[in-house]
């Protein structure tokens, strides 16, 4: 093998490496976000506010881990000069990790909304609330693990399920209404929880976007179909 053989596998090999390394911290921040999902749904139905301080705090962990994509995504775009699939590896994963980021910043809107309902008496429909987690941790999951496996269907699954998160919403939201409605001693509590159910249904979202990215990735092309039409009520917004 001649020397600049030997060279040229070294830098294939170490390409082949970043690459990697860059599906690895999408992945380690994915599964940071959906504990985050998880621990702010707990905070809420047991009523722990320390457990909802430490999802807050924990939110830097996710933005640190954004920032490492932004770095390597930089090296990678002025180093390697990628092409084709590698070129999407690279753009996808910069798009995913925002998503990821955001999912993650509403999880914490959760736990910040989780200390402020512990404050004051609860009311039934938090019931209602856990179903909704569920089904956004459930999409996550799923989401998560069709990017690292490259898995289309599985993308186009998750694509199509958003649509349960956004039924569940404008069915708790509807409930919660009526709950102020029968006695105006539930509108603070239940105002509080429709900001946690539309922090939910907005993490649903993103989940699509990520899954949209997926199908580029493999596909090379947009997601062919009807984008999934936001019919919630859109009166609430939380700030960043």
């Amino acid at each position: 093998m001649t020397e600049a053989t030997t060279t040229t596998t070294h830098t294939v090999k170490a390409y082949d490496e970043e690459l990697s390394q860059l599906v690895n911290i999408i992945a380690r921040m994915g599964g940071q976000a959906e504990a985050q999902i998880t621990s702010a749904m707990t905070a809420v139905v047991k009523r722990d506010s320390d457990l909802a301080g430490r999802v807050i705090a924990n939110d830097a962990k996710v933005d640190e881990l954004e920032n490492e994509v932004h770095k390597l995504v930089v090296r990678l775009l002025a180093l390697r000069q990628p092409v084709a699939i590698d070129l999407r590896t690279i753009v996808v994963a910069l798009k995913i990790s925002s998503d990821i980021e955001r999912i993650a910043d509403y999880a914490a809107n959760v736990a910040k909304r989780a200390i402020i309902l512990n404050q004051i008496p609860p009311v039934p429909p938090v019931g209602a609330v856990p179903r909704m987690g569920h089904l956004a941790q459930g999409i996550i999951r799923d989401v998560l693990d069709a990017y690292v496996e490259r898995d289309k269907r599985k993308a186009i699954d998750v694509w199509n399920r958003d649509e349960e998160i956004d039924d569940a919403y404008n069915s708790l939201f509807r409930e919660l209404v009526t709950y102020m409605l029968e006695d105006p001693r539930n509108i603070t509590a239940c105002t509080h929880l429709m900001f946690v159910a539309k922090n939910i249904e907005r993490i649903g979202d993103h989940a699509t976007n990520i899954a949209e990215s997926i199908y580029f990735l493999i596909e090379g092309t947009q997601l062919v179909g009807r984008r999934k039409g936001d019919t919630t009520n859109t009166l609430l917004t939380e700030p960043r």
